[in-house]
């Protein structure tokens, strides 16, 4: 059995971790390559595109794939819609493993909001202390409010992602907890939080700090994904792969 695991997630590894034990399935992880040091996968990885949906068919015939499980980001909406095209085309089984969206609870400060643009204009004119977790590529859409003070926080350097006057950059991989994060926002005075509602535990932490610290957030929401059977953890998956792809 060959299954392509569509990941970058925490979920992803863990899935592929199980695969791994498994001497009957041959699973390949796909990566977008946007991390320069990913963490190191139990199964075969491939980094980088696929040249759209008829690179990704193409991949998948020639590599005689049986099934697809798209464990990508809640924000890749683009692979996610490519990988239901594909399938659909091929006729191929394809599972989505998504982590649930954070829901707000009694004492957050939320403001949902539904784009980038949308989250720099939430900020405001007046110059304020913000804590800024969106991922890298994503900077640049705040490069148009040089007024406030950032805290950014990326896996990767940050480079001139965000050519603004007043930035703090930290370059760490989660997850992170919530002493940790409260810490880190009173040593900087955040004032806001801006974020991404990526779900999952490795980065609620934040969400958590600014609670307690009854700070405001903004938090730009998921994106629709293609439909797809969905299930939230590994172990969901692997019950799934056991049901709905059979060896010829």
């Amino acid at each position: 059995m060959r299954i392509l695991i569509l990941g970058g997630t925490t979920e992803a590894s863990a899935l592929a971790g199980r695969l791994a034990e498994r001497t009957d399935i041959a699973a390949v992880l796909s990566l977008a390559g946007r991390t320069a040091a990913p963490k190191r996968a139990a199964i075969i990885t491939r980094i980088g595109g696929f040249g759209g949906i008829e690179g990704l068919k193409q991949w998948l015939v020639e590599h005689h794939t049986d099934a697809v499980i798209d464990a990508t980001h809640p924000f890749a909406a683009r692979i996610s819609h490519n990988a239901a095209m594909a399938c659909g085309a091929l006729d191929l089984p394809l599972l989505a493993l998504r982590r649930p969206a954070w829901q707000p609870v009694t004492g957050d400060l939320w403001r949902e909001v539904a784009s980038m643009k949308d989250a720099v204009e939430a900020l405001g004119r007046a110059p304020r202390r913000v804590f800024l977790t969106v991922g890298r590529l994503e900077l640049r859409h705040f490069a148009s409010a040089p007024q406030h003070h950032y805290l950014v926080r990326t896996i990767e350097p940050l480079g001139d992602a965000l050519p603004v006057p007043h930035v703090t950059a930290i370059e760490a991989r989660g997850p992170f907890d919530e002493e940790a994060e409260r810490d880190l926002m009173i040593a900087h005075r955040i004032e806001i939080l801006a974020t991404k509602n990526s779900g999952g535990a490795a980065t609620y932490g934040k969400i958590v700090a600014a609670r307690t610290l009854s700070l405001p957030v903004i938090i730009v929401t998921q994106p629709q994904k293609s439909d797809a059977d969905k299930v939230e953890t590994a172990d969901a998956a692997m019950v799934w792969i056991d049901h709905h792809v059979r060896i010829p």
